[in-house]
Formats: C-alpha cells, sequence, structure tokens
C-alpha cells in the first residue's frame, strides 16, 4: 500500500522543479569544468577536482530534496555557481541564469504546494 505522506512528497511542485533545474544545471557544471580546464592555468586537479565535487554535490542533493534543508544546499550550489565567473567570465551569466531560474521555481512551487494543500 502507497503511503499518503510519501505520495504527496513525491508530487511536489517544488521538489519536481528543483530536480529539474539541478539536473540540467549538472550537465552544464560538467561542460563547464571542461572549458575551464582548457582555458584556464589552474592545474588540472584542481579544476577537474572541483568540478567533479561541485557534480558529486548536485547528484547527492538531487537524491536529497525530499528533505527541507537540501534546498539550502540548493542555494548554497547556486552561489558557487555564480562564483565560478572569476573563473570564466560567461560564468556569471550562466550562473546569473541558473540561480534566477532557481529563485522563480522556489517561489513559484511553493506557492503552488501550498495551494494544492
Amino acid at each position: 500500500m502507497d503511503d499518503p505522506v510519501s505520495a504527496q512528497r513525491a508530487s511536489s511542485v517544488r521538489r519536481s522543479l528543483a530536480s529539474i533545474v539541478l539536473g540540467f544545471e549538472l550537465i552544464v557544471v560538467f561542460l563547464a569544468t571542461l572549458v575551464i580546464f582548457g582555458l584556464s592555468d589552474l592545474p588540472a586537479w584542481v579544476t577537474l577536482g572541483g568540478g567533479a565535487l561541485l557534480c558529486l554535490i548536485m547528484v547527492g542533493t538531487l537524491g536529497l530534496l525530499r528533505y527541507n534543508w537540501a534546498y539550502g544546499v540548493g542555494w548554497a550550489v547556486q552561489v558557487v555557481m555564480v562564483a565560478t565567473g572569476f573563473l570564466n567570465p560567461a560564468m556569471f551569466f550562466v550562473g546569473a541564469l541558473f540561480a534566477g531560474m532557481w529563485t522563480y521555481c522556489m517561489i513559484t512551487g511553493s506557492r503552488i504546494d501550498r495551494q494544492n494543500k
């Protein structure tokens, strides 16, 4: 039998939107890591290790979105994404786009979840 509480959590619009944004952002982080690796004077282990760490954090956050504190980690990921603009200036724009999408999805998803409750 399905647990009604877990069914309600699974159908959360906020959670669905957060997973969509983080999923697409994960692809962009992977590709941006390769670009920064190719264009930067940083050692390879710093660039590739930092990108891999950020990807792992994002994958972990995707799996933990059933907890409220995971959304705070999502906000921290957005800050890190904007800060990667110091390594490649184009990432200021990309990070700002994803931070804007994250903000919109958190506000809209929470509003819809409240209305559905």
